[in-house]
């Protein structure tokens, strides 16, 4: 798959009994938490949850698309991989994928932004974010 953007995170991910159906395959919202895992390594590597709640902001999550493509059993070994592909003053932008060998399970991407505590609203993305993108 071709990515417009920086590849900020991979990882292995683990597939654990309780994430599989009747069917024996991984249920479809399990996807939504590994890129919640993946959007999390990457976040870490820049601005920890602490750090970022002593500044009163917190990332806050707008939407989530998800195309399922080849389901994963038990017996997969899947990697998930994420792609910053924009980081502006307000908002991010990311796209997954999760696949095992040549196969690709699924893609998809999120859109979120940082929200201030105080405040209680959308505010501005710590420049480090913002940054990642112009290397």
């Amino acid at each position: 798959m071709n990515h417009e953007g920086k590849l900020v995170a991979e990882k292995e991910i683990e597939v654990n009994n309780y994430d599989i159906d009747a069917m024996g395959i991984v249920s479809n919202i399990v996807y939504v938490r590994w890129f919640e895992d993946l959007r999390t390594v990457f976040i870490n590597q820049y601005m920890n949850y602490s750090e970022m709640i002593k500044n009163h902001i917190s990332p806050i999550l707008m939407k989530t698309e998800i195309e399922y493509k080849v389901p994963i059993t038990i017996h997969d070994r899947p990697v998930g991989r994420c792609w910053l592909v924009q980081a502006s003053k307000l908002k991010w932008v990311f796209k997954f994928e999760i696949s095992s060998g040549d196969k690709v399970h699924c893609v998809g991407s999120q859109m979120g932004g940082f929200y201030d505590l105080d405040r209680e609203k959308i505010t501005k993305m710590p420049q480090v974010f913002q940054d990642i993108l112009k290397n």
